[in-house]
């Protein structure tokens, strides 16, 4: 299952799980649209990866399968490998 975390790793915006903003690699790193499409041009900067739209969690899921709470943000993560 998903971890769907709760924010981009690299500025730290919040990404909610029904976010159509949140952008996910194969190792579920988590980064905005802004960020995916502006700063890292498509590529993971922990595993050069591409990014996949993360998947929305139908709200009546949330109880029962919630989201992550724990944040990954790395103020230097907006650089490419």
């Amino acid at each position: 299952m998903l971890e769907m975390r709760p924010n981009c790793e690299c500025c730290d915006k919040d990404l909610p799980p029904g976010s159509a903003d949140a952008f996910i690699c194969t190792f579920e790193c988590t980064f905005c649209r802004d960020c995916v499409d502006n700063k890292l041009k498509g590529t993971c900067p922990n595993c050069g990866g591409a990014f996949s739209a993360r998947p929305r969690r139908p709200e009546a899921l949330l109880e029962r399968f919630p989201a992550s709470a724990r944040r990954v943000f790395n103020p230097g993560g907006c650089a490419r490998l």
